[in-house]
């Protein structure tokens, strides 16, 4: 099931152009994801008990129409496939009139902390996606 994060964009988040700067485009899809996972039950203070994080490997960035200053826009996040130790995911922002602003694919894989590799995802971790 799809993740929606809300987002006033602020004066933080705007380049010299007057529109939103590429870089804060990524941070907010990573503020979204985080909210997203958190919200799982897969937060910060679990990645640091077990020792297993999420990462991203890949990004492609679509950006479509502009964002400006003190717009409303959704982040929608949803799972594309999973398949042994990468998934796929996409994060969507959108004006409140579901104009599709920017569009982003990210690979992702699950990482294990201790020995630096790559792990296919536990349950506990597919839980805090909703797969």
């Amino acid at each position: 099931m799809p993740h929606q994060y809300d987002v006033l964009i602020r004066e933080t988040h705007i380049d010299s152009l007057g529109h939103m700067n590429n870089a804060a485009y990524l941070t907010l899809f990573e503020e979204a994801r985080w909210d997203w996972i958190t919200a799982g039950g897969y937060g910060v203070a679990e990645i640091q008990a077990f020792k297993q994080s999420p990462i991203v490997l890949e990004v492609t960035v679509k950006f479509m129409k502009e964002v400006r200053l003190r717009e409303q826009v959704q982040i929608v996040s949803e799972i594309l496939n999973y398949d042994g130790k990468i998934g796929e995911m996409k994060q969507t922002m959108q004006r409140t009139d579901g104009t599709v602003c920017c569009e982003a694919v990210f690979k992702m894989g699950f990482f294990d902390l201790n020995t630096r590799r790559l792990i296919e995802p536990t349950p506990r971790w597919r839980k805090a996606l909703g797969i």
